[in-house]
């Protein structure tokens, strides 16, 4: 079962280092990394290019972006992932032992920062995640690719596009809930303030929780 890794870049020069060398000894075991580059002005791309199998230049948007790696993909299985997170030892292992009982699934996370608030934050976000059925980008979802095709990959929204799929998911199977914990970056909290991010994203669930479309809910996203 090989697994291609889709990330979603836009000026991640810095960022996605780690991950794409950390990917490394993935690619080796004869998994695929594609990084799809939404117009970056930064060297994100020429760094990427000698570390990832390939390098697609595509419109803005991380759900155009990431639909494009998959229709670009030659493995099974697609793995999206954030450029600012690490990945756990034996993470390959962990998804293919996954899907042998669901076709999707995701990791808990760890948010990267000190702050004691971090933690109640990212273990929240996985209970929620595993009580609700529904899945953030930050938690690398995985999916069997015949169910991502089958169900139209992710909607073209300019955000919630990983809430959106999580629900069209959910009507084949709950995901897959593993333990094992990426690392992300709790770079956006700390710029905008901890609690007033966890505010504006619950906020922003709520709205399209109650339907107001997307691009309205965007405009409010910092």
């Amino acid at each position: 079962m090989f697994i291609s890794i889709i990330i979603p870049v836009l000026n991640e020069e810095d960022s996605i280092k780690p991950l794409l060398q950390q990917l490394q000894v993935v690619r080796q075991q004869g998994h695929e990394v594609i990084v799809v580059d939404g117009g970056s002005a930064d060297k994100t791309v020429s760094f990427s290019e000698s570390l990832a199998d390939k390098v697609i230049i595509s419109s803005a948007g991380r759900a155009i972006q990431m639909n494009k790696g998959a229709s670009c993909s030659k493995n099974e299985v697609l793995w999206f992932l954030h450029a600012d997170t690490l990945i756990p030892e034996g993470a390959i292992k962990h998804i293919q032992h996954a899907l042998k009982n669901k076709p999707w699934g995701r990791f808990n996370i760890h948010l990267s920062g000190k702050n004691i608030l971090f933690r109640i934050i990212g273990n929240m976000m996985n209970l929620r995640s595993c009580l609700t059925g529904i899945v953030t980008g930050d938690q690398g979802i995985f999916i069997d690719k015949l169910l991502f095709n089958q169900t139209g990959g992710f909607p073209n929204i300019p955000l919630m596009e990983d809430i959106a799929i999580s629900k069209n998911l959910k009507k084949f199977s709950r995901p897959a809930c593993v333990k094992e914990k990426l690392i992300t970056s709790s770079r956006r909290w700390e710029k905008n303030g901890i609690l007033s991010t966890v505010v504006l994203m619950w906020k922003l669930r709520f709205l399209f929780w109650l339907g107001v479309s997307a691009n309205k809910i965007a405009l409010q996203y910092k």
